[in-house]
């Protein structure tokens, strides 16, 4: 005679067993390997702002990321970073766009907050990177 297993029992199980598999809003950076190349040094930093779903309870997707090469601003070292992040609404992508500051001499990187306009007018390239560690987590 087969054992009988209460409905609530096995519906508990299986709920604890799918929340395993899901992990929305981890952060890409906490599951994978350290970045080895400046570039993914440069998309991990940017995927640490809010504006690029850091703290989204929802699963973010990121597409046709770009980076302006790097150039000079008042003495800076400056790199512009935008993407089109899908998940966060329901109709329409989100542009975010960030201004990472490289310190001379040292690799050190940092945010520079309210300087979007400084990104105005430079050429831009196709930035993967950002693409690939983004959608790592979702």
């Amino acid at each position: 005679m087969p054992v009988r297993r209460p409905p609530m029992l096995l519906l508990g199980v299986a709920l604890l067993t799918l929340s395993g598999c899901m992990r929305a809003g981890v952060p890409a950076t906490a599951t994978a390997t350290p970045p080895t190349t400046f570039r993914e040094r440069i998309a991990a930093l940017a995927l640490t702002q809010v504006q690029f779903g850091s703290v989204s309870l929802l699963p973010v997707r990121f597409e046709h990321s770009r980076i302006t090469p790097f150039f000079e601003d008042g003495g800076r070292i400056l790199y512009c970073v935008t993407s089109r992040m899908k998940g966060r609404s329901l109709f329409k992508p989100e542009r975010p766009k960030v201004v990472i500051r490289e310190e001379k001499g040292t690799e050190r990187l940092s945010i520079v907050a309210n300087e979007d306009e400084v990104c105005e007018g430079h050429r831009t390239e196709p930035f993967p990177e950002l693409n690939a560690l983004g959608n790592r987590a979702g």
